[in-house]
């Protein structure tokens, strides 16, 4: 096994604490992500429906996929069977299908609803206001097989420190005025360039992909 793959996930282990790891599996080998598997991680991450469906089907079966890319709604129902957490819900379309498809496979599915908190236009996410809307106007309750674990978000790419760690603090004050009545538990922040700084701001769980295979 390469010393390497279990070095870097040890470090970041120790980096993160009581946070939670979510490897990041795409563009990877079922060889390389064997390695990871050995190191005791069990949770997997994958942004493409293909590219989750066809590596579920060759690693082990105790592994918890997630999904972290925009999510087609007309892909939900390849994954609805069995995956663990969609942390990229960002739209009530979505959300509708979701619940439709968990309800045919006799399922609750655990959700994150992204937050679009970076200055990139291109990256998805509800707005802060329309999540607050949504969640005032008692909407959710329509959702009997969709339970929301919480929130996700992607900050801005950029080597300023100050603006990554402004916005997840945006996102943390958010997750904090609503957790209890909401009952989240989840606020996944942070990838391979920002875990450190998500961690920091109070990121329960960071996805993590090139820092562990570099």
């Amino acid at each position: 096994m390469s010393h390497s793959i279990r070095e870097n996930i040890t470090q970041i282990r120790q980096e993160i604490g009581n946070a939670e790891l979510v490897v990041v599996s795409k563009y990877r080998s079922i060889e390389e992500l064997n390695q990871v598997y050995e190191t005791n991680q069990r949770n997997f991450a994958e942004n493409r429906v293909q590219e989750l469906t066809k590596k579920k089907e060759l690693m082990p079966d105790d592994i918890h996929w997630h999904m972290i890319g925009n999510l087609q709604t007309n892909k939900v129902k390849f994954i609805a069977p069995f995956i663990h957490l969609i942390q990229s819900v960002d739209r009530i379309k979505l959300l509708k299908e979701i619940n439709k498809e968990a309800k045919k496979n006799n399922r609750v599915i655990p959700i994150l609803f992204q937050v679009h908190i970076a200055e990139e236009e291109h990256k998805f996410g509800f707005s802060l206001y329309d999540l607050t809307t949504m969640i005032e106007s008692n909407q959710l309750s329509e959702f009997n097989n969709i339970e929301v674990k919480g929130l996700m978000g992607m900050a801005t790419n950029t080597t300023d420190k100050k603006i990554v760690t402004t916005e997840f603090i945006k996102l943390k004050s958010f997750f904090d005025k609503w957790k209890n009545q909401m009952n989240w538990s989840t606020l996944s922040m942070g990838m391979s360039g920002d875990y450190i700084e998500a961690i920091e701001c109070g990121s329960t769980l960071i996805r993590v992909g090139s820092k562990i295979f570099q």
